[in-house]
């Protein structure tokens, strides 16, 4: 049902790093709400510091996939305590944290696309996601295999010919390489690989959601020239159009 244009809001959402924040204006971009779930302080069974998960190797740092999850329940409750009027909202969007990575467990759509009203999302997708603990842009474990990239395809110049940037350790592409080599059996087992962002979008959509061109112009996967996936990447990889088909599509 279309919302009448008097009094309509226009809500964003916005999946950082440390938080999940949420933000609404009017038409005359007056904010008439604002609700925030700090993932430090209002999640600490996920013992989190700054959102994330600084592992022993200090290169290696994640965040807990299900925590953005229950975030994103708790926000919810907020606005809902806070008496925010969902039927007025006109328009949805939102940002998330550029490189990071959600890899969903086969099986996972099915549960996207049947999700019930009447339980928490982190109560039925806690069980759904091949890798539990999602690579996050303040990584920067895989120099090995971004040096297999560069020296693959000829240079860090004619990658960032093809995909816009030389192999940088925190882009998305060099991450999934590395879960490809070192976790195989979760990779395997990984139904559709999402951003941050789409990850979030899926959350509304009740299905996976596409990737944007410009967040995935930041993966080391994406032509720059013809805006699809790179062949000459999904080749460098080993797994070709298997690799291919776990990659969200672009929109």
């Amino acid at each position: 049902m279309a919302v009448p244009e008097k009094g309509r809001t226009f809500l964003g959402f916005d999946f950082s790093t440390q938080q999940i924040k949420a933000i609404a204006v009017d038409d005359s971009l007056r904010v008439v709400h604002e609700s925030a779930v700090q993932f430090d302080i209002d999640l600490p069974e996920f013992r989190t510091h700054g959102g994330a998960h600084i592992r022993e190797d200090k290169l290696t740092v994640t965040s807990p996939t299900i925590m953005w999850v229950k975030a994103f329940d708790l926000l919810m409750d907020k606005m809902k305590k806070d008496n925010f009027d969902f039927s007025k909202v006109a328009a949805l969007s939102g940002t998330g944290q550029q490189h990071g990575s959600v890899y969903w467990k086969h099986g996972a759509q099915k549960v996207l696309k049947s999700l019930q009203p009447d339980k928490s999302l982190h109560q039925q997708l806690q069980d759904q996601f091949s890798v539990e603990d999602s690579p996050i842009w303040m990584d920067s474990s895989t120099t090995k295999q971004c040096q297999q990239l560069e020296n693959k395809l000829g240079g860090p110049q004619t990658v960032a010919n093809i995909t816009g940037s030389r192999a940088y350790e925190r882009f998305t592409g060099n991450q999934i390489a590395k879960v490809f080599e070192t976790n195989k059996e979760a990779y395997d087992n990984t139904e559709r690989i999402s951003l941050v962002s789409s990850f979030a979008a899926s959350l509304f959509y009740g299905d996976y959601a596409p990737i944007d061109h410009s967040d995935g112009s930041g993966m080391n996967l994406m032509d720059i020239n013809s805006l699809d996936w790179c062949d000459e990447r999904s080749e460098e990889r080993r797994v070709g159009k298997e690799c291919r088909s776990r990659w969200s599509p672009y929109h």
